[in-house]
């Protein structure tokens, strides 16, 4: 076991370089579009609902904060879990007499790897984090494949990959790379569990619980690098398209700003007048052509609390950003700091 947990350690350590690189490139290429797209006003999405607007910029940076918060977490695991395992039939390294201790930290020297002066065979601690940290990793980079692969549907199309071509439907543009990212987010979690499932270990050797573990730890590592590779290429490539962004505000006919109205209301007629009135305006809205703004401008129990600029601007979405640039910049700083 010594032999077999030292080899696997050392995997670890020659596929860690591969997922710091991708996570450098990916995060570049995520500080690019989110700089890109400050400006960029877009729906907010709650519950897969339209709600009141944002900016792509925002979007991508709490992408971005996401990968990097998880990323250092994951680079912490793995400088936890490269640690040498040397402890001999129990853990006393007692055939080496004498020489155990300094055997031990010469074996440790050779192979660069961390010392734990102590056997680890039945304490998988180490793995497991590592495991649950590719686990979380992967997930920050599914989020983000599940928001573009959103925006990419037909009847949203703000966003598109530059790949992914379909052979009897030419037209479509599949989001190929979040496919592969959404694949390995499906699966980590089962991994994890798998993982903590073997690590209830027996004494000072278990059965079956650490001789199930390298496959799982194996498939964890290989799943993560795929899907930051993907990632990566996906933001590499990305196409955004304000245009079509503003559109779809526009057709919500202003019914996302009924959170502006109600709060610019609520302080003259009270909260539950300022939403009774909003609520019959927004009915009243989706019952005919008209935007909310020209509903609430011909409504005398609006108009007569709200003036005229404030009606005249309800419905304008660079007006109603409050603070996603501040925010934007806040959560891009540490990365804007890293990769400097």
């Amino acid at each position: 076991q010594d032999v077999f947990d030292t080899a696997l350690v050392l995997c670890h350590k020659r596929a860690r370089p591969s997922l710091q690189a991708h996570h450098g490139r990916l995060l570049r290429a995520l500080l690019v579009l989110s700089d890109r797209h400050a400006d960029s006003v877009m729906l907010g999405r709650t519950l897969l609902q339209a709600a009141p607007p944002m900016t792509f910029g925002l979007k991508v940076a709490v992408w971005a904060s996401s990968v990097h918060h998880t990323g250092v977490a994951l680079q912490r695991a793995f400088d936890q879990a490269l640690v040498l395992q040397f402890g001999g039939a129990t853990g006393t390294l007692a055939a080496l007499g004498q020489d155990a201790e300094a055997t031990e930290r010469g074996l440790a020297t050779e192979l660069d790897l961390a010392s734990a002066f102590g056997p680890w065979h039945t304490r998988r601690d180490r793995l497991a984090g590592l495991v649950s940290h590719l686990g979380l990793y992967t997930a920050a980079l599914g989020k983000m494949a599940q928001d573009v692969v959103l925006l990419m549907q037909t009847e949203v199309g703000e966003v598109a990959e530059r790949g992914g071509g379909s052979s009897p439907m030419p037209h479509k543009r599949n989001p190929s790379s979040s496919a592969i990212v959404l694949a390995a987010a499906t699966r980590l979690p089962g991994l994890v569990s798998s993982f903590l499932t073997g690590a209830v270990q027996a004494h000072e050797r278990g059965v079956g619980g650490w001789h199930a573990e390298a496959p799982t730890v194996v498939a964890a590592v290989q799943a993560t690098g795929s899907a930051l590779a993907a990632a990566a290429e996906a933001m590499e490539g990305l196409s955004v398209d304000p245009v079509r962004m503003r559109a779809n505000i526009t057709a919500t006919k202003g019914v996302v700003f009924a959170e502006r109205l109600t709060f610019l209301l609520a302080p003259k007629v009270g909260r539950e007048a300022a939403t009774a009135l909003v609520t019959d305006a927004v009915a009243a809205c989706q019952a005919s052509d008209r935007t909310l703004s020209q509903i609430a401008a011909t409504t005398p129990e609006i108009a007569a609390h709200v003036g005229a600029t404030d009606l005249q601007l309800l419905d304008d979405p660079h007006t109603y950003l409050g603070l996603a640039e501040p925010f934007r910049r806040r959560l891009l700083g540490p990365i804007v700091d890293l990769l400097a």
